[in-house]
């Protein structure tokens, strides 16, 4: 189709994180991933300010992925608006309400620990 890109995983996070800055998400942590999982390159961990500002993230991220890439991602938890998790292929994005991501504190599991010998 014309005028859509090649999905690379570099260019799938330049355009999460476009989008995501575009719709004012909060608080966003970017994971690279590569040689951890096989789940994806990246993952991107970011808060909206109520349910309705999570929803309108999650929806409007999907259709530019769509738009930019025409491939359409996978989206779970949107109707509740807590926590959607979006699958773009390569980056994987947690959309949470901030009460929410403060109990699963999700990206605690993937990043670095600092070091308790220091």
């Amino acid at each position: 189709m014309a005028g859509q890109k090649q999905a690379t995983s570099e260019l799938l996070l330049e355009t999460v994180l476009s989008s995501l800055n575009d719709d004012k998400a909060e608080d966003v942590v970017q994971i690279d991933l590569r040689g951890k999982t096989e789940i994806g390159d990246y993952m991107i961990v970011c808060s909206g300010r109520s349910t309705r500002q999570v929803s309108a993230i999650s929806e409007k991220l999907a259709q530019r992925v769509k738009d930019a890439f025409g491939h359409a991602v996978r989206t779970e938890g949107k109707d509740s608006g807590d926590w959607v998790l979006i699958d773009t292929g390569d980056v994987i994005v947690h959309v949470f309400r901030p009460e929410v991501r403060e109990f699963y504190q999700l990206e605690k599991m993937w990043l670095p620990q600092p070091d308790a010998a220091s």
